[in-house]
């Protein structure tokens, strides 16, 4: 994007007058309106641009974690499974039948 017109060349623009020119104080009011929506817009740009870096950082990492379960996976559902798992592989030694 490139921006051709900033806070500081707005402020210091001058304009020629003529017979019939503009009112020279309603054109300094409106540039001083028009100066300071730059610089808001040029603070929420840094603002977005920052959170827009941290969530890009914030996914870069989720996305090398390794999977370890399926979302909406609970503690108990993997107890379950853990248990389910001491079950098959060592079968009825675990509870006491041998």
């Amino acid at each position: 994007m490139d921006i051709k017109l900033d806070s500081k060349t707005i402020l210091e623009k001058e304009f020629k007058t003529g017979m019939r020119g503009y009112n020279q104080e309603e054109v300094d009011l409106f540039l001083d309106s028009v100066i300071h929506d730059y610089e808001s817009f040029k603070k929420r740009i840094a603002e977005l641009e920052r959170e827009n870096g941290e969530l890009q950082n914030e996914l870069s990492t989720v996305q090398k974690r390794p999977a370890s379960s399926a979302p909406g996976t609970t503690n108990f559902d993997l107890l379950k499974r853990i248990s389910n798992l001491e079950k098959a592989v060592f079968g009825s030694k675990l509870s006491g039948n041998e």
